[in-house]
C-alpha cells in the first residue's frame, strides 16, 4: 500500500451562495439567499462567499447583492466575503459591510476577455486601486485565477502563466489565491504536475483549489491536491454552479461530497455533514426545484426514505 501524506485539517470555502446561484435560471429571493448563508454558517462553514458586487446586466441573479450582504445575521468567527470586479464593486461591498473581498481574472487571455472584458495585464492593473483601498481599510483580499488547468477556448494553459499572475497578486497584497478548474478539464497527473511546479516557486499555504466536476474528476483532483500540499478548497453546497462564460461548465465540487471524503479519511473540516444534507435538500428540491447534483446527498436522502430511518446522520 502506498502511504498517503495528508493534512490533519482542511478549510472549506463555501461559494454556493455566489458561484452556485449565479447561473441558475430560477429566481431565488433575497430572503432565501440570506437563509442559505445563515444555515451554512450554522453548519460549521467558516468562510462563505455571499454574493458578487457586479453589474446586474452581467449577472442578473446577483442583482440583490446589497440586500443579501447587509441582511445576513453574521456569526462570530465566520468570514463572509463577496466577489468584486473593480474599485467600484469594492466600494459597494464595503458600504454593505463586507470586510473580505475576492478579485477575479483568468490564466488564459481569451477567457479573461470574455469573462471580464479585460486582458490579464489590464485586470492586474485595475486591481492596484482595490488593493490600496483594502489595505487602507484593513480588509482582506482573496483572488481567483480561472482556467488554470484548461481553457474552453485555448485548451491547456501553461502553468507558467498562473505562476506569473500569482506573483503579481501576492505582490498586491492578496492573502489567498484560488486556482480554478473552470470547466473541469484538469486531470490528476496534470494537477500533480502543475501544483509541483507552482509550489516550487510559491508557498502552498497561500493557495486554494476550486474544482468543477464537469468530467467527473473533481474529487480525485482534490485528493491529488491534498497530497500536493493544498489545505484550502472551494466548494458549493449540493454541487450547484457553473460559469456563464465557459461553455459546458457544470457545477462546482459539492461541499457534501468533499466533506464526506475528508471525514472518511479522518481529516477535520469543522463542518456538520448531516446539516449539509438538510441544506442541500432544501435549496435544491424546495427552492430551486432541481435534481440534486451532489452524489453524497442523493445517496443519503435515498437512505432516509427507508421507514427504519428517522433522522439524518452522517
Amino acid at each position: 500500500m502506498i502511504p498517503l501524506v495528508l493534512p490533519s485539517a482542511v478549510k472549506i470555502v463555501e461559494v454556493g451562495p455566489r458561484d452556485g446561484l449565479q447561473n441558475e435560471s430560477k429566481h431565488v429571493s433575497s430572503a432565501d439567499k440570506i437563509s442559505l448563508i445563515e444555515r451554512l454558517a450554522a453548519a460549521g462553514l467558516s468562510q462563505i462567499e455571499m454574493t458578487a458586487f457586479v453589474s446586474p446586466r452581467q449577472i442578473p441573479a446577483l442583482a440583490d447583492a446589497n440586500e443579501v450582504a447587509a441582511g445576513v445575521c453574521k456569526l462570530p468567527g465566520v468570514e463572509y466575503s463577496a466577489l468584486v470586479p473593480n474599485l467600484q464593486g469594492y466600494e459597494a461591498a464595503s458600504k454593505a459591510g463586507v470586510t473580505s473581498c475576492a478579485l477575479f481574472l483568468s490564466a488564459s487571455e481569451t477567457h479573461c476577455q470574455k469573462n471580464i472584458n479585460k486582458s490579464v495585464a489590464q485586470a492586474l492593473e485595475s486591481f492596484q486601486a482595490v488593493s490600496q483601498r483594502a489595505r487602507a481599510d484593513g480588509n482582506r483580499l482573496r483572488a481567483y485565477i480561472s482556467t488554470v488547468f484548461g481553457c474552453p477556448y485555448e485548451g491547456e494553459v501553461p502553468i507558467a502563466k498562473t505562476i506569473d499572475i500569482a506573483r503579481s497578486l501576492l505582490a498586491l497584497g492578496v492573502e489567498e489565491i484560488s486556482l480554478g478548474d473552470t470547466t473541469g478539464m484538469g486531470t490528476p497527473l496534470q494537477v500533480a504536475r502543475y501544483l509541483a511546479e507552482l509550489f516550487a516557486e510559491l508557498p502552498p499555504e497561500r493557495f486554494a483549489c476550486h474544482f468543477h466536476d464537469t468530467r467527473g474528476t473533481a474529487l480525485v483532483n482534490s485528493l491529488i491536491a491534498l497530497q500536493s500540499g493544498v489545505k484550502i478548497f472551494d466548494t458549493s453546497i449540493g454541487g450547484l454552479g457553473g460559469c456563464p462564460y465557459a461553455p459546458g461548465a457544470t457545477g462546482n465540487l459539492a461541499t457534501d461530497d468533499l466533506v464526506y471524503l475528508l471525514t472518511s479519511m479522518g481529516i477535520e473540516t469543522g463542518v456538520k455533514l448531516a446539516e449539509l444534507t438538510a441544506i442541500t435538500s432544501w435549496i435544491c428540491q424546495e427552492v430551486l426545484q432541481i435534481e440534486i447534483p451532489s452524489r453524497y446527498a442523493k445517496a443519503k436522502l435515498a437512505e432516509l426514505t427507508r421507514k427504519d430511518l428517522v433522522t439524518i446522520t452522517p
